[in-house]
């Protein structure tokens, strides 16, 4: 097919989506030569994601709704059978029907245990194609289902148009990507990029032949620091890619450039202690022009150090005010919260949220099989921090408390074994196998807050039952110094009361 006859098929088809259902059997006869229609229609495929078409079960293209996607999403209970089987072809055309065993089964499981020993040592990992593979085996499930968990929130909030310009980057094998995939509905489009400079853009290329006609992706073999993004994208994904950058703070506020107005960039990272206080610091270095904002590998020592010096001086007020001089566009969309005006958190944000484990996928089973330590290679767990930046000055939670009527937590210490009122979101399953301890923050903080719930009531029970994330009054809790922790305890017993604030 030559140029004029391929701009011809646009041509028409620019005309058309306006008129009716765009059919490739009667574009054909408008366009000089008559491509077959079958011609026509890889065509349209082609231009689908500039005309802003998608293509129908009955071989049509119509113009992509503009209203955004809704979602039934009830959660995820296992990585899908056919991505299952798509890793499985992989690993078998690579080392044959034997692959769990033998040589081939025992250079997956070190391969396993070397990146996962480099990780929790803060060190890089190379991945050649091996290590992609094993990564795959290791980590594709719970990366599958978290993107998922991520983007129901986002669709909820009526955030995720149904014509999607998605950048992800730092793809890896592809475990979001094929989680954004299914979480579509059948009548959105997505023009979806990845970029991923390994070796493991060649499985993420292999999984994305089984995704939907109206997901369209591109790999670009490149780094993050590479990258120069083209136009502006809807949605940024940086899904466990910030520990593997020297500069993730840097990085993040570049990407955000390229986030359309209206767009949101969602950045994931493991549940770990450092990873999460690290994504947290970088949200807080664009957000608020946050004091703890370097990188994603903060030392334990130095966050202690901060936190008593922070109770020595009187626990100070973390009033970092974001001002439109410190050059960040950012606004902390969710999960956490910015509730008193000209106050911003400086304390370690350690924050995860944690769902149902996922059945165990076949090649984990299999590999794990044939090893004395075979749970090692079993990772089934769905817990993972997360950020969602925005443009819009938009956040989740827009709800300013009275000052006159409860307590803001930058002030604790001068109510330390008083009861107040006070209000903040609940940003933690219970982290205590005694007393249920939920991590709470109202986005004044300096220092760790903690609500102990000793003694459950029918006025108290919004605590356990609230989800992450969610907005909760307390009224008359108890304010104590906990020495071993060098955080606030708020007690709730029978003489509190715990209600969900609506938003």
């Amino acid at each position: 097919m030559n140029d004029d006859q391929h701009a011809a098929i646009r041509a028409n088809a620019n005309y058309l989506r306006e008129v009716r259902p765009i059919d490739p059997e009667e574009i054909d006869e408008y366009v000089t030569g008559q491509p077959h229609p079958a011609v026509v229609r890889e065509v349209l495929r082609e231009s689908a994601a500039e005309l802003d078409l998608i293509e129908r079960d009955d071989g049509t293209f119509v113009p992509v709704a503009e209203e955004p996607i809704t979602t039934d999403f009830s959660g995820v209970a296992a990585l899908p059978e056919p991505h299952v089987r798509a890793l499985e072809e992989l690993l078998v055309d690579e080392y044959g029907a034997g692959w769990p065993t033998g040589d081939s089964g025992e250079r997956l499981r070190e391969r396993i245990r070397t990146f996962k020993e480099s990780y929790f040592a803060g060190e890089s990992v190379n991945y050649d194609r091996e290590t992609a593979l094993a990564y795959a085996i290791y980590h594709h499930p719970d990366y599958y289902a978290t993107v998922q968990y991520v983007l129901a929130d986002l669709a909820r909030d009526g955030l995720l148009p149904k014509g999607l310009r998605v950048l992800d980057v730092g793809a890896g094998v592809g475990g979001p990507a094929l989680g954004l995939a299914d979480f579509l509905p059948d009548d959105a489009l997505c023009e979806y990029h990845a970029v991923e400079p390994s070796a493991a853009a060649d499985v993420l290329d292999a999984l994305l032949d089984d995704t939907d006609k109206n997901f369209h992706p591109t790999v670009h073999r490149t780094s993050a620091e590479g990258f120069d993004p083209d136009g502006e994208y809807d949605l940024i994904l940086m899904a466990n890619v910030l520990s593997e950058i020297d500069d993730p703070t840097t990085v993040a506020r570049q990407y955000m450039d390229a986030l359309a107005p209206d767009g949101s960039l969602v950045a994931i990272a493991p549940a770990d202690r450092e990873t999460s206080i690290g994504l947290r610091g970088i949200e807080r270095a664009l957000a608020d022009g946050g004091e703890r904002a370097g990188g994603l590998r903060t030392t334990e020592d130095e966050w202690s150090e901060s936190s008593g010096s922070e109770r020595a001086s009187g626990a100070r007020s973390s009033s970092v005010e974001r001002s439109e001089s410190d050059g960040s566009p950012a606004t902390a969309y969710a999960p956490t919260v910015r509730l008193w005006p000209g106050h911003a958190p400086t304390d370690r944000g350690w924050s995860f949220d944690v769902k149902g484990d996922l059945d165990v996928p076949p090649f984990q089973r299999r590999l794990a099989e044939t090893a004395d330590e075979g749970a090692a290679f079993v990772n089934v767990d769905v817990q993972y921090s997360y950020s969602i930046l925005r443009r819009d000055g938009a956040r989740r939670i827009e709800f300013t408390p009275d000052p006159n009527r409860v307590a803001k937590m930058a002030d604790s210490e001068r109510h330390v074994s008083s009861r107040v009122d006070c209000i903040a979101a609940k940003l933690s399953h219970s982290l205590s196998d005694g007393n249920p301890l939920f991590k709470i923050s109202d986005g004044s903080e300096a220092v760790d807050h903690y609500a102990v719930l000793t003694r459950e009531t029918t006025l108290n029970r919004a605590l356990s039952d609230a989800d992450y994330g969610a907005l909760l009054e307390f009224e008359n809790v108890l304010v104590l110094w906990n020495d071993d922790e060098e955080s606030y305890n708020l007690v709730v017993d029978d003489e509190t009361i715990v209600d969900r604030i609506p938003v």
